[in-house]
Parts: C-alpha cells; sequence; structure tokens
C-alpha cells in the first residue's frame, strides 16, 4: 500500500462530521483538547466581531461578515478534525491553500447559490432581473433569470473540480455582472443588495485571480 493510500485510511470522516455539527467536537471526540481549545478561541472571537458589527452596522452587517469569515472558517476547522493528525489552524489552512481548497469551497457557494435562485425564480415567477437599466418580461427575461442558477451550477462544478473551463467561464461572468451592477447604479442609485452584489462580486473575481494558479496548472 503505498503512503497516499495510507494517509487517506487513516482520516477521520466523522471527525470531520461531528465538528461540522458543532465546531471542535470532531476534534474533542478524537483527544485532540489544544487543537479543540483553539478552535473554540477563534470561534469566540469571530462570534464577538459578528455581534459587535450587528450592532453597529445592523444584522445584514453580521450577516455578511460570517457568510466571508464564520462560514470558510466552520468549514476549516471541520477539514482539521478530517485530517489524519490535526494540527493547528494555520497548518490546516496552508494544507487547504496548497490543495486548492479554497476554490473548492467557493465551489460550493455557488452551487448553494445556484440554489438560491431557483428558489426564487420558482417562488416569485413575477420578478425580474435588472439587466442594463431594464427588466425584461416574456420569453427573454425567462431567459435572463435561468441563466443565473446555470451559470452558478457550470462554476460551482468547474471550481470543485478545479477545471480549467471554470476560470473563463466564471470571468466573462464577473465581467458581465460588473459591467450590469455598474449600469444599474447608474439608473437606480444605491441599493442594499445591489451594494452587497457588486461589492461581493469585486471581492470574489480579485480572488480567483489571485488564485488562477489553481485552475491553470492542478487537475485534481
Amino acid at each position: 500500500m503505498n503512503s497516499s493510500a495510507s494517509d487517506h485510511s487513516s482520516t477521520s470522516p466523522l471527525g470531520g462530521i461531528l465538528s461540522a455539527i458543532l465546531p471542535g467536537l470532531g476534534l474533542l471526540v478524537r483527544r485532540y483538547p489544544v487543537q479543540m481549545t483553539w478552535v473554540l478561541m477563534v470561534g469566540g472571537l469571530l462570534g464577538i466581531v459578528t455581534w459587535a458589527l450587528g450592532a453597529v452596522g445592523g444584522p445584514g452587517a453580521g450577516w455578511f461578515f460570517g457568510m466571508l469569515m464564520i462560514l470558510p472558517w466552520w468549514c476549516l476547522q471541520a477539514y482539521q478534525a478530517y485530517l489524519p493528525t490535526p494540527q493547528g489552524q494555520l497548518a490546516t489552512l496552508r494544507l487547504v491553500w496548497k490543495r486548492g481548497h479554497d476554490i473548492r469551497f467557493l465551489g460550493g457557494l455557488f452551487l448553494w447559490t445556484a440554489l438560491m435562485d431557483l428558489y426564487i425564480i420558482l417562488a416569485n415567477p413575477e420578478y425580474h432581473l435588472s439587466v442594463f437599466c431594464t427588466k425584461p418580461t416574456g420569453i427573454l427575461g425567462l431567459l435572463f433569470k435561468v441563466q443565473s442558477p446555470v451559470l452558478h451550477i457550470a462554476i460551482g462544478y468547474g471550481f470543485l473540480t478545479l477545471r480549467r473551463w471554470a476560470l473563463f467561464v466564471f470571468l466573462a461572468y464577473a465581467g458581465f455582472g460588473i459591467l450590469n451592477a455598474t449600469s444599474n447604479f447608474v439608473c437606480f442609485g444605491y441599493g442594499r443588495i445591489r451594494t452587497v452584489f457588486f461589492i461581493s462580486l469585486l471581492a470574489f473575481t480579485a480572488y480567483v485571480i489571485w488564485r488562477r494558479d489553481c485552475l491553470v496548472t492542478q487537475s485534481r
């Protein structure tokens, strides 16, 4: 048996699942109290920051911070509990970076977003997307609504599997989204959802471009 197979067989799916349910639980069950303590300390700090942001900027600010920081941290500590020999969170983060799991995490977010898109389309059939200062209806409007979950599914799958083509699909999607959001700002002015989407898209685009080597050079 080679070493990679041995490493895989010694991972702990149970530890990962338990920590996904409750942070630190998998590490506690596997008897890694030091690592568990650090997980709880970091989680507590993130919780305090989330509460403070919610108190100052409203629930939306706390939710936005949770999506950007707490959700990735939650997945990180679950992956830490899954590893054959759990190390500190910084060491786990370096391993995640090396293996491109951060891009896979973004892929998971895109798939989740696709499900939300489908729910919105089905629950609100009268809703129409704003496309370059217009709100197309009829067949054209339906096509614009459907393209969103379709692209999110394609990008999500491509990121999860670290496919080269996913980078180009994402860049085309991001370019259209940035241009569309900019024009809608000019026409309709400030809007909370519009602003959050625009800032998130800029941040995601910058990050994916920064980490493009995961998609261009790796094949896993």
